[in-house]
């Protein structure tokens, strides 16, 4: 198991369908295969399905929610008015993603909370994470020619081979307000962000790869 695996653990074990050989950025990418099956075998009691969407019946929407599917909102979520959800995203159960938040390809762990105008992209969340109002995870090197996503993690670097990667986020995360996590941010079980602060760890990884 690598170490970027280990550290989504929770998640794997929230969400048994998951594959843990794969990595975590990974099942981004598998999302919407992966939801289809989840759709397809849905009991009616327990979940609302509408088109792409699959929302459990203990899960509240408030109103001007805007989803896109493929979605999976699980047990007693929470999504306030006017979150943006699209492109592939799972709420693991008791999540919470507050007013105002856009959520792009990303899977948000069990009792995660998004508090408020957060934008959180091709992104994985661990356990009972927690975003501060207007943190930004990041998901491309817009002003870059190379727009390389590279991951370090435990003093080991990573090449994912993909152009869109914001962060994974191990258990108890905390992200302050109006802080930034630059595309390809890998922060271990327990981190602190302070508010307005800027991670960027994509020279660390470079030295690391050498």
């Amino acid at each position: 198991m690598s170490e970027f695996q280990r550290l989504l653990l929770s998640v794997a074990e929230a969400l048994p369908w998951l594959d843990r050989s794969l990595e975590p950025w990974q099942w981004l990418g598998a999302l919407s295969g992966l939801l289809a099956e989840q759709r397809a075998g849905a009991s009616v009691e327990d979940w609302i399905v509408d088109g792409e969407a699959m929302v459990h019946r203990s899960a509240a929407l408030e109103p001007g929610v805007i989803l896109k599917g493929p979605l999976w909102i699980g047990p007693r979520c929470k999504v306030a008015s006017h979150a943006y959800l699209r492109g592939g995203v799972i709420l693991c159960p008791g999540a919470m993603v507050g007013p105002g938040c856009e959520v792009k390809t990303a899977i948000i762990g069990p009792d995660s909370r998004l508090a408020h105008f957060n934008f959180v992209g091709d992104s994985v969340l661990g356990a009972d994470v927690n975003l501060e109002a207007g943190s930004i995870l990041a998901n491309y090197w817009n002003e870059r020619d190379d727009k390389t996503i590279r991951l370090h993690l435990a003093g080991k670097a990573m090449m994912p081979g993909v152009e869109k990667l914001g962060s994974l986020l191990g258990d108890h995360v905390r992200v302050g307000a109006n802080a930034v996590l630059s595309p390809g941010t890998a922060l271990g079980a327990g981190a602190v962000v302070p508010r307005l602060g800027l991670v960027e760890q994509d020279r660390m990884a470079q030295q690391a790869a050498r």
